[in-house]
């Protein structure tokens, strides 16, 4: 298309289902750009950006703006900012949901960094993020609303767009670290980090069997299945799906069930889920996709009863966000975390490592 005609690219936006866990990055976000039509006249940026967006508001591209998330030919637009003819304008939206309308409800939250601008917390496996069909009330968000009615001053008063959001979300069955805005400014930062992948987030998973390869990386498309978008699957033709990248390595091999490390280069939906099970090695108990099954060993009597028994001592598929770290909005300080597995992953992995010490010592 040529450079002097008006047009939109690379809009990216999907609603988010939480009763299918979604947690994908590229889905959270709202991405456009603009090249200014040469025959365009003076109009402020915002003005521009309004009329060319449709069911955005003024106010919004005014707040995105001083928030750095417009950029005029690569650098970040001032207020007041007139365009001019065959200007490249770029706009990034965070689109998480705020929890405006979602009813407080007091919970126990794993808080284990807060300050001004965000939380970081610790997400137990079974809680969902967002309300949404099926999830009207017990979500992460219902309960940060309590939480912040409790230590904001006239916080229900907040429109929608002031209120803290979670910059990202993790599967329900899924445990570990997230990290919650509690600023418009901090939430577009976070959220562009997000997009532009310079956040660091490893997992840890515990997998049926042993990769070949201690390590490795895993670049397979993966997208919703055609016939069923409640699945999501793998396409390593590429021929469908998004570009999706997961560095693994192997930390306890265990024959029959191994503890890796997963490191994201992108966040698609159930991208190391997927990418596991394209592996040939699905995530122990991983209702979804396989692998609440046992996948690995004779089934014999004694090895199927300890099979079992894992199984009950940790029911949800063994993932966990371990590490997280991304660069402070306000002062640009690199911040790390790390948090333990929780009782039932770490439980679930001891069983096992003792499992295999004993029948070693059997040999």
């Amino acid at each position: 298309m040529p450079l002097d005609e008006d047009f939109i690219e690379d809009v990216e936006f999907q609603n988010l289902d939480e009763d299918n866990d979604a947690n994908s990055e590229d889905e959270l976000f709202e991405h456009y750009r603009f090249i200014v039509d040469k025959g365009q006249g003076q109009m402020r940026l915002d003005k521009y950006l309004s009329d060319k967006i449709s069911k955005i508001s003024r106010n919004k591209v005014q707040n995105a703006i001083r928030d750095g998330a417009v950029l005029v030919d690569g650098v970040a637009a001032k207020p007041n900012f007139t365009i001019k003819p065959n200007q490249v304008i770029t706009v990034f939206f965070p689109n998480m949901p705020h929890e405006g309308g979602a009813l407080p409800e007091k919970m126990p939250l794993d808080i284990i960094y807060e300050d001004d601008d965000l939380i970081v917390l610790n997400k137990p496996a079974g809680l969902v993020c967002h309300p949404g069909v099926g999830n009207p009330k017990g979500t992460l968000i219902n309960g940060l609303v309590y939480y912040f009615q409790e230590r904001i001053p006239n916080f229900n008063e907040l429109g929608a767009e002031e209120r803290p959001g979670l910059v990202h979300r993790i599967d329900k069955d899924t445990s570990g670290l997230l990290v919650v805005a509690k600023t418009s400014y901090a939430l577009t930062n976070l959220a562009k980090q997000f997009f532009d992948h310079t956040t660091g987030r490893t997992y840890w998973a515990l997998v049926w069997g042993e990769p070949d390869k201690n390590e490795g990386t895993i670049i397979v498309n993966v997208g919703r299945d055609r016939h069923d978008p409640t699945i999501i699957k793998a396409f390593p033709e590429g021929e469908d799906g998004k570009h999706a990248v997961t560095h693994y390595k192997t930390i306890d091999p265990m024959y029959y069930v191994s503890l890796i490390e997963c490191k994201l280069e992108t966040g698609r939906t159930h991208q190391i889920r997927i990418h596991m099970k394209h592996l040939g090695h699905p995530l122990f108990m991983d209702k979804r996709y396989g692998g609440d099954r046992i996948l690995k060993g004779t089934i014999f009597t004694k090895y199927r009863q300890f099979a079992e028994k894992a199984m009950e001592t940790c029911p949800r598929q063994a993932l966990h966000a371990k590490t997280l770290s991304f660069d402070h909005p306000t002062t640009g300080k690199r911040m790390e975390f790390n948090s333990d597995l929780p009782p039932d992953f770490s439980e679930c992995y001891k069983m096992w490592k003792a499992y295999v010490a004993d029948r070693k010592a059997l040999m």
